[in-house]
């Protein structure tokens, strides 16, 4: 009973704080007008599923299933944001979608839409907390919750033998 409990809090935990990065990164896209770069924007994909997977597991009998989901989503996450904090730190280069297209100067129509429609680049970091881009942050977050889940894993696993 305490274990499911604590299972519980721990899906509840992931909830918030996939909400909360959500809402963060909406705020400061629409409210602070920071346009995100593709890879911003990929790095939220994780956290719809986070939301969706615990609140599964919240309900679920079957929790070891919905914690290792968890896990893999983590994972992924934190494949996503180190690949972008390369990117920003000049480890890795840019894939050919991080990066404007090239538009045709001649018509004024193409200059014009892709001015309304451009996109940073990956590489660019146009906005900090406390010094760190958000992909630096997302990849402390999304690799604490990888461990820590893994960590809950391999004790479900040991208490079930």
């Amino acid at each position: 009973m305490i274990k499911n409990l604590k299972l519980k809090h721990y899906f509840l935990l992931i909830f918030l704080v996939s909400v909360f990065s959500l809402l963060s990164a909406i705020y400061i896209e629409f409210i602070l007008n920071q346009k995100p770069c593709k890879l911003c924007i990929y790095q939220r994909i994780p956290y719809v599923f986070a939301i969706f997977i615990s609140f599964l597991g919240i309900s679920s009998k079957n929790k070891y299933a919905w914690l290792f989901l968890i896990f893999l989503t983590f994972v992924f996450s934190s494949l996503i944001s180190g690949y972008h904090f390369g990117i920003e730190n000049n480890i890795f280069e840019e894939f050919s979608g991080c990066t404007n297209p090239n538009i045709d100067l001649l018509d004024k129509s193409k200059i014009i839409e892709s001015l309304n429609n451009n996109l940073p680049n990956c590489k660019e970091v146009n906005f900090k907390i406390f010094g760190f881009s958000l992909a630096t942050i997302n990849l402390f977050i999304s690799v604490i919750i990888s461990l820590y889940t893994l960590k809950l894993l391999i004790n479900e696993k040991n208490r079930s033998k």
